[in-house]
């Protein structure tokens, strides 16, 4: 597996959606190609120093949102359904982006309202001002 996965215990999220995350983001960009083979649950937690039951919790969603196909005794292996070229990806990694931007303008004290100008001013930098 040519991605390389990291975890951030700190970060408040938890590490078993870090995983997930991260594996959705390398199927998106094309880094993990359909057909190829992860790491395995007790190698993965090793890489990472986690507890093996998260590495399976995260594979586990995977599976059941269909990134990810386990097949007993040969390995977990990116789905080879086009995943890769699905909006839902890319949804779901801009999804959780925004629920990490969130959270921080949240937990520093901003109000609704200062979030939301501060998002359409965003909005306004990175695709021009809507008519």
């Amino acid at each position: 597996m040519p991605a390389v996965l990291t975890v951030d215990p700190r970060s408040g999220v938890p590490i078993y959606l870090q995983i997930i995350e991260q594996v959705k983001r390398s199927v998106a960009l094309g880094v993990l190609q359909a057909g190829e083979q992860l790491p395995t649950v007790k190698q993965l937690a090793i890489d990472l120093t986690v507890n093996p039951n998260t590495v399976a919790r995260a594979y586990r969603e995977l599976e059941r949102e269909d990134v990810i196909e386990t097949s007993p005794g040969r390995g977990s292996f990116v789905r080879s359904n086009g995943l890769a070229d699905s909006p839902k990806v890319a949804a779901d990694i801009g999804s959780d982006a925004f629920d990490v931007a969130l959270r921080e303008a949240k937990s520093v004290g901003l109000r609704r309202d200062e979030i939301q100008e501060i998002f359409e001013a965003a909005l306004a930098r990175w695709f021009g001002e809507l008519e």
